[in-house]
C-alpha cells in the first residue's frame, strides 16, 4: 500500500466521509519557474490584447462555467463539504460576476480627464503584471474569481496558489479557462509548499500579491510582499457584529441572523458571528433564533435539502470545539448543540451560546464554524461599543426601524462594510474588504478593477 504524506502532496479529504479523494504532488522549483515564465510571457500578450478582446474572454469563461456547473459544484461539495445547493449557487454567482464585469468593467478602465490649468492631462489605468494569489478553501471558485476577473480585465495575469485541500477545484477552474481559450500564461495554477510561495513572492516576475486567509497567513504574506516592495491586498478574518435593536422587525432579523451565521456551515469570514441584541428584545430574539436554528437540516452535503454540511477540515473542528468549551467554562450558557456530531464525518452541531460577554473566548476570537454567540446590549450606544470592541473590522449588520439612528451608528462603526436591515452579501457592484486585522485593500466594484493598476498620469504641453 502506498502511503501518501501531506508533506509531499496536497491531500483532498472528503469531510463527509473522511476518505481521501485526491493527492496532488507538490511541484518542484523548476515547475514553479516554468509557471512564472508562462505568466510573464502571457502578460506581454494579454496586456496588449484590446479591451474588447479581454471582455470577450470573460464572456467565454462565463460560458465554460455554465457548461461545467454541476461537475464544479460536486467537486466543491466533495472537497470541502459545502451543501450542494450552496455549491451550485457559488458557481452561478461566478457566472454573474464574469458577465457583470464584461458589461460594466470597460467603463471603469476609461481614461479620466484632469482639470489642469495648463495643457491637457489625463489619468490612465495600466496593468501591473503577473499577480500571485494565495486563496482559501471556503469558497473555492468564488474567492478566486472575485479577485481574478477584475484583475484580468485590467490586463494583469493571475497565478493561483490554492488551499491544499481544494486542489481538485483549482484544476477544474484551470480547465474552465482552457475551455474558454484564454492565452497561455494568463491563468496559472501552482501547487507548492509555503517555501514555494515565498520564492514566488520574491521573484521579480511577480508584480503584486493578494491573499484571502487567516491573520497569521496575512502577517506572513504581507511581510514578504513588503520586503520585496510589492503591492498586496489582504482579506483576512472577521468576527462580524450583528446588531438588533429594540424596535427591529424580529422575524426578519432572526431569519437574516440564522442565514448569516450558518451559511456554508458557518465557514465565512464575513458571517454574523457576534449577535449583539438590545436587552428589551434579547429574550424574544433568542427564543426565535434557537427555534429556527434547531430546524436546520444537517447531513449529507450531496442532498439538496441539507443546509449544514461537515466542516472542511478535521483540525478546524477540533479548534472550534476548544473555543466553544472555553467559552462555556468562562460562564456562557449553552442553548443548542455544543459539540461534535457522532459518526465518521467532520460534523459539528449547530450551536448557540448565550450570556456571552466581551471577556469570553467566542467574543474575542473568530469562530469559523456553525456557532453563534448572543451578547446583550443595554442600548444602541452600548451595542456600538461592543461591535467595535474587536481586533477585526470586516462587516457589520444593524436591524432597526430607526434608519436615521442606524445611519448615525454607521459613521462610527470600524468596518469595511455595513448592512442596514439586510444580511451581509458580496456583489460585484459594491466593494468588499476590511480594516484593522481584517486586512486592507478592496475587491469587487471599480476598486477591484483598479486595485492592481498603475494609475498613470499623462500630461500634454505643460509649458
Amino acid at each position: 500500500m502506498t502511503v501518501i504524506s501531506h508533506q509531499t502532496h496536497a491531500l483532498s479529504i472528503n469531510p463527509a466521509t473522511g476518505e481521501q479523494i485526491g493527492a496532488y504532488p507538490y511541484e518542484s522549483a523548476a515547475v514553479l519557474d516554468a509557471a512564472l515564465a508562462r505568466a510573464a510571457a502571457g502578460y506581454a500578450v494579454w496586456r496588449r490584447t484590446p479591451l474588447e478582446g479581454r471582455v470577450g474572454q470573460l464572456r467565454a469563461l462565463a460560458g465554460a462555467l455554465r457548461d461545467n456547473l454541476e461537475a464544479m459544484a460536486r467537486m466543491i461539495t466533495d472537497e470541502m463539504g459545502k451543501p450542494i445547493a450552496q455549491a451550485r449557487g457559488e458557481i452561478e454567482k461566478c457566472i454573474h460576476l464574469c458577465e457583470w464585469y464584461a458589461d460594466n468593467g470597460p467603463a471603469m478602465l476609461a481614461a479620466e480627464a484632469a482639470p489642469v490649468p495648463v495643457g491637457k492631462a489625463r489619468i490612465e489605468y495600466r496593468p501591473l503584471g503577473p499577480l500571485l494569489a494565495v486563496m482559501p478553501w471556503n469558497f473555492p471558485i468564488w474567492q478566486v474569481l472575485r479577485g481574478a476577473v477584475p484583475a484580468l480585465l485590467a490586463g494583469n495575469t493571475y497565478v493561483l496558489k490554492h488551499a491544499p485541500n481544494v486542489m481538485g477545484s483549482a484544476y477544474l477552474l484551470l480547465d474552465a479557462f482552457k475551455r474558454a481559450a484564454f492565452p497561455e500564461g494568463v491563468f496559472e495554477v501552482l501547487n507548492v509548499t509555503p517555501d514555494g510561495v515565498s520564492k514566488a513572492i520574491a521573484d521579480p516576475r511577480i508584480a503584486a500579491v493578494t491573499l484571502t486567509g487567516s491573520v497569521r497567513a496575512g502577517t506572513a504574506i504581507g511581510a514578504q510582499a513588503g520586503a520585496a516592495l510589492k503591492k498586496c491586498v489582504l482579506e483576512l478574518g472577521g468576527s462580524d457584529p450583528f446588531i438588533v435593536l429594540n424596535d427591529a422587525d424580529l422575524d426578519a432579523a432572526v431569519k437574516a441572523a440564522v442565514i448569516g451565521r450558518y451559511q456554508n456551515t458557518g465557514q465565512v469570514c464575513a458571517a454574523a458571528k457576534r449577535l449583539i441584541v438590545e436587552e428589551g428584545v434579547v429574550q424574544a430574539f433568542t427564543e426565535k433564533f434557537v427555534a429556527m436554528t434547531r430546524e436546520l437540516v444537517m447531513g449529507d452535503p450531496r442532498n439538496a435539502e441539507t443546509y449544514i454540511g461537515p466542516m472542511a477540515r478535521f483540525d478546524l473542528r477540533d479548534e472550534l470545539d476548544g473555543q466553544v468549551q472555553a467559552t462555556l467554562a468562562e460562564g456562557a450558557t449553552l442553548l443548542l448543540g455544543g459539540g461534535k456530531a457522532e459518526g465518521d464525518g467532520n460534523y459539528y452541531q449547530p450551536t448557540v451560546l448565550a450570556d456571552v460577554t466581551e471577556r469570553m473566548t467566542s467574543f474575542k476570537e473568530e469562530l469559523f464554524g456553525p456557532v453563534a454567540s448572543i451578547i446583550t446590549a443595554r442600548d444602541a450606544r452600548h451595542a456600538l461599543a461592543l461591535a467595535n470592541d474587536s481586533e477585526f473590522g470586516l462587516t457589520a449588520t444593524i436591524y432597526t426601524a430607526d434608519v436615521a439612528l442606524a445611519e448615525q451608528l454607521v459613521e462610527e462603526l470600524d468596518t469595511g462594510g455595513v448592512f442596514i436591515n439586510g444580511y451581509c452579501a458580496s456583489d460585484p457592484r459594491v466593494t468588499f474588504g476590511g480594516v484593522k486585522k481584517s486586512g486592507f485593500g478592496r475587491e469587487l466594484s471599480h476598486f477591484g478593477v483598479r486595485e492592481f493598476c498603475n494609475a498613470q498620469t499623462v500630461w500634454l504641453e505643460r509649458n
